[in-house]
């Protein structure tokens, strides 16, 4: 792929990379539209499905600090990804409100554009521990969408699953503070997890109907090794819609955007609508349209990818735009992932042999 690197200096000045936007495809000619980026390894929360304390204990070794991306690399790696199609930029961890100065991050990529001019969608997934206290400088900052965390409203167990006693009111104190300083939409992730937290269905779907946020109910993944995935511990898609239905008359509802990863179900009273994310019996595998970037500047096409490509190396290794350019695109043509499809026919003993990343490392 031919790039001219002539404008590269007076671009990055003018804070947006002038690469044609050369609407990249992989090798199941799925395009790259949605760019999640990690921006901290460390979480407050040790959520069990996630990370687990007996895994991510006082002892573990999390990164240093010089070996995170700096905000200057993240950017620079939006500004090309954007140049190539991407549309929206996720920040995740971890915890990404725990990484420090995480507004100023914001900022700078609120300021990308497209090659058309226009603007990039900045959305940011956190538990919200933190939101009651951040949310009106996030929107000041320019961030546009936020998911939270929720996998229960029981107190005890809330506070049982994130294993730090956090309680579950502050949380929705977080999610009512964004609402009132203008993020939106909100949505609400709930990962369900059979004999967890299962029987929380109904309630949470009560709670937050006819409220101005999304409910998304998860199917337990099996991201990583150290949760101790077992597929007896999948709540199907089909039995979640089901069991709502039963109590709330319920309605399908047609994708907004193609590589949407929830399927919409609305209320039939028109009292709002829930997601349901089904990536085990109900795979999208065929229309992922996301890529992700690790905490440390590795370049994953999928999230239950077995390694990722070292884009700090070229950061700091003084490689030209054009040279990232052309690296990223190499990566993302060459992409051929769908776990998810073959999934089923592997056995539970090939499943656990596969080296996978942990969720916390590269993001939701």
């Amino acid at each position: 792929m031919a790039i001219s690197t002539s404008r590269e200096t007076g671009a990055r000045a003018a804070g947006a990379l002038r690469l044609p936007s050369v609407g990249l495809v992989d090798a199941r000619d799925r395009p790259l539209r949605d760019l999640r980026i990690s921006v901290t390894d460390r979480c407050n929360f040790r959520c069990v499905y996630c990370m687990p304390r007996s895994v991510f204990g006082k002892d573990y070794a999390f990164l240093d600090r010089d070996e995170l991306l700096s905000f200057e690399e993240i950017e620079r790696i939006s500004r090309i990804a954007v140049a190539h199609g991407v549309r929206k930029l996720r920040l995740t961890g971890g915890e990404p409100l725990l990484r420090r100065g995480i507004e100023e991050l914001i900022s700078r990529l609120a300021a990308l554009r497209t090659p058309e001019g226009g603007k990039v969608e900045i959305a940011l997934t956190t538990n919200g521990s933190a939101l009651a206290i951040k949310a009106q400088a996030l929107k000041d900052a320019g961030l546009d969408r936020l998911t939270v965390s929720v996998d229960t409203l029981d107190d005890a167990l809330f506070q049982r699953m994130n294993d730090v006693r956090f309680p579950v009111t502050r949380v929705l104190e977080g999610i009512e503070a964004a609402h009132e300083a203008g993020i939106g939409p909100i949505k609400i992730n709930m990962v369900v997890k059979r004999g967890l937290n299962d029987h929380e269905i109904e309630p949470m779907a009560a709670f937050f109907k006819a409220t101005p946020y999304t409910l998304r109910f998860i199917e337990y993944m099996d991201v990583g090794t150290s949760n101790g995935w077992d597929l007896d511990e999948v709540v199907p898609a089909a039995e979640i819609v089901e069991r709502i239905g039963a109590l709330f008359p319920l309605e399908p509802l047609g994708a907004r955007a193609a590589g949407e990863t929830a399927k919409r179900w609305q209320y039939a009273d028109g009292s709002g609508e829930i997601g349901i994310i089904s990536s085990v019996t109900n795979t999208f595998c065929g229309t992922c349209n996301r890529a992700r970037i690790s905490t440390e500047g590795r370049l994953f096409t999928c999230l239950f990818a077995t390694e990722g490509h070292d884009l700090r190396a070229l950061l700091r290794g003084g490689a030209s735009d054009a040279e990232l350019s052309r690296a990223m695109a190499g990566i993302w043509h060459a992409r051929d992932d769908r776990y998810s499809e073959i999934r089923s026919e592997l056995t539970p003993e090939l499943r656990a042999a596969r080296p996978r990343i942990e969720m916390s490392y590269i993001g939701g």
